[in-house]
């Protein structure tokens, strides 16, 4: 029963920081993209990572 709730507390401090973006992707990608006939492949991890912080640091992030 320790092993189940520590394996819990894991994953959920893995979404909260971010760190199973790549993985929630290619779920979300299976799911909802990968039968179209034109869609492409999935983004590799590397990739993906850059695309992800280019979104995250692009603009203005400041209040004032």
């Amino acid at each position: 029963m320790r092993a189940y709730w520590l394996k819990q507390a894991w994953q959920r401090v893995r979404q909260l920081s971010g760190d199973d973006a790549y993985e929630r992707y290619l779920a979300h990608y299976a799911e909802h993209h990968a039968m179209q006939p034109d869609a492409l492949p999935p983004l590799s991890r590397a990739d993906f990572f850059k695309q992800w912080q280019e979104q995250k640091w692009t603009g203005v992030k400041r209040c004032c």
